[in-house]
């Protein structure tokens, strides 16, 4: 089984969008500036929908298609885009037109994909998901955005704000007094409870789909904040960040997810709940961001073992790992160890996590954490602080043109080898990772997901400290180390490597491929 998202060409969790057509512009819809939410729908006896067909024609001027554009390298083997890097097809096209371009800069091409979203103001304020407006590396934006109405009416967008953390993402149309919905009351949502899903699945335009709540409180492991919606209303690829309503016309939820074995819709979809999207595009609409409270601890689940050797309730609070030098929970004088069970008077459960109680939780607020240590139960206080940033950290390529031709050439070939993206571990960066001043290496600021370090469990963040036993504290130093084992012929390189405060690792990894000449 893998998990997909729920944007057309999507085959695994953060894939990229496949090619497709929008539909031609037509004509501006004229509509009054009253939201399109909250009006009854008519029921049949015992509570089951006569027919979705009024709600649907009420909402679905409100739904659009969101059309994004960006620019793709093509090899030039008869125009063919680059395969999934380290596949054998990959290797053995990239060798054959390096051979072919000597040296000529790659061919490039626009590429579209699809996925929805929905308005929620008569001026232009549109709801999608951050995966569906960002390019194929998953960070940056994408450098065209067009949003179709449901009367094929095209407008240009513009990206107000986006949080990978929650994957949502509120895009700002020049219109007037357009179709609008609102975001309803999830907390409210039964299982058992009728929802319809419209988006544009597939890229075939408008389409309407009805089932019910079938969970609450989803963790699918994809983010700190999982707290999604289940559904069995079919959500197919191109239904990113399109709306799930309830049969008031209210959003409940944003289309996100499936789970399936194949990528199409078997029945388990999943929306990021209304009360947890709500709060997150205010913020993008009022500062462009997102501030969310920080205690500054790295957790754990606790076990069943683990519960058991300490006498604690199953799936209740979860054990601290870490803490961070300097932050609120080392303040309060929270320890690696302490179970935390309660958190301003929130129980820490599976489906009421850590994270979420204190993302949710005021900035500067001073809340009571209940926790349990060494066989006792205490309370204590701390003052929450905002978020930091994530980690901003990007290739190396700092040199200029001329100034070390050699190490800029030994860092690109690092990238292809390894597939992985290195920088500097700057002061900033140490204190947003919490490493020591004494640690001397670089950080990995971003991974292939094909590549062997991604499926040794690498991580965005990770430290190496060296490289076949060559110190590398600088990327330079680090590809300059594995050009060497390029070199000597090796296919696989040691890595030593450290997160977190845990004692580093040595972690053997396997090359993408060979370089030539």
């Amino acid at each position: 089984m893998r998990i997909a998202l729920a944007m057309t060409g999507a085959a695994v969790l953060f894939a990229s969008a496949a090619t497709l057509a929008l539909q031609e512009p037509g004509h501006a819809q004229q509509t009054a500036p009253e939201s399109l939410s909250a009006q009854p729908q008519v029921t049949a006896p015992g509570g089951a929908p006569g027919s979705f067909a009024d709600l649907t024609a009420r909402l679905q001027p409100a739904v659009v298609n969101v059309s994004t554009t960006q620019e793709i390298e093509v090899g030039r083997l008869r125009g063919i885009p680059r395969l999934a890097p380290g596949t054998p097809l990959d290797e053995l096209f990239r060798r054959f037109q390096e051979q072919q371009q000597d040296g000529q800069e790659p061919e490039t091409r626009e590429a579209q994909s699809l996925g929805s979203g929905f308005i929620i103001s008569p001026d232009g304020y549109v709801v999608t998901n951050n995966h569906v407006v960002t390019g194929r590396g998953g960070t940056e934006p994408v450098d065209k955005i067009t949003v179709t109405l449901s009367d094929r009416t095209e407008y240009s967008a513009r990206i107000v704000g986006r949080d990978p953390l929650s994957d949502l993402a509120l895009l700002k149309i020049e219109g007037k007094d357009l179709p609008y919905v609102r975001f309803g009351q999830s907390e409210r949502v039964r299982v058992g409870d009728w929802v319809i899903a419209i988006g544009n699945p597939f890229g075939l335009g408008g389409t309407v789909t009805a089932g019910i709540v079938s969970a609450l409180h989803r963790n699918i492991q994809a983010g700190q904040y999982d707290r999604y919606i289940q559904t069995d209303a079919s959500i197919n690829q191109g239904n990113s960040g399109g709306p799930m309503f309830d049969l008031n016309g209210n959003v409940i939820g944003v289309n996100t997810a499936i789970f399936s074995p194949t990528g199409g819709n078997v029945g388990i979809g999943f929306a990021i709940p209304a009360e947890q999207a709500s709060p997150v595009i205010d913020q993008l609409r009022s500062i462009g961001r997102v501030r969310r409270g920080y205690l500054g601890v790295s957790i754990q689940p606790v076990t069943p073992e683990i519960a058991s050797a300490l006498g604690l309730q199953k799936d209740r609070g979860e054990i601290v790992a870490s803490v961070e030098n300097d932050g609120p929970a080392k303040k309060a004088g929270i320890v690696p160890g302490d179970v935390i069970t309660r958190v301003n008077n929130q129980e820490v459960t599976v489906d009421n996590t850590l994270s979420s109680i204190v993302a949710n939780s005021g900035i500067g607020s001073r809340v009571p954490i209940e926790l349990y240590r060494k066989g006792k139960r205490q309370t204590v206080q701390a003052t929450l602080v905002e978020r930091p940033a994530e980690i901003s950290v990007a290739g190396n390529d700092n040199a200029a043109p001329g100034d070390d031709k050699a190490a800029n050439e030994a860092t690109a070939a690092a990238r292809r080898s390894l597939g992985i993206t290195l920088a500097e571990l700057t002061p900033e960066v140490r204190r947003q990772l919490g490493v020591d001043d004494d640690v001397e290496g670089v950080v990995i600021a971003s991974l292939n997901r094909n590549s062997d370090a991604a499926k040794r469990g690498l991580q965005r963040g990770d430290v190496i400290l060296s490289i076949n036993q060559q110190q590398t504290k600088t990327p330079a130093a680090a590809a300059a180390a594995v050009d060497a084992a390029r070199k000597a012929g090796k296919d696989t390189v040691v890595l030593f490597v450290k997160r977190g405060s845990r004692p580093p690792q040595f972690i053997g990894i396997a090359m993408m491929g060979k370089d030539e000449g």
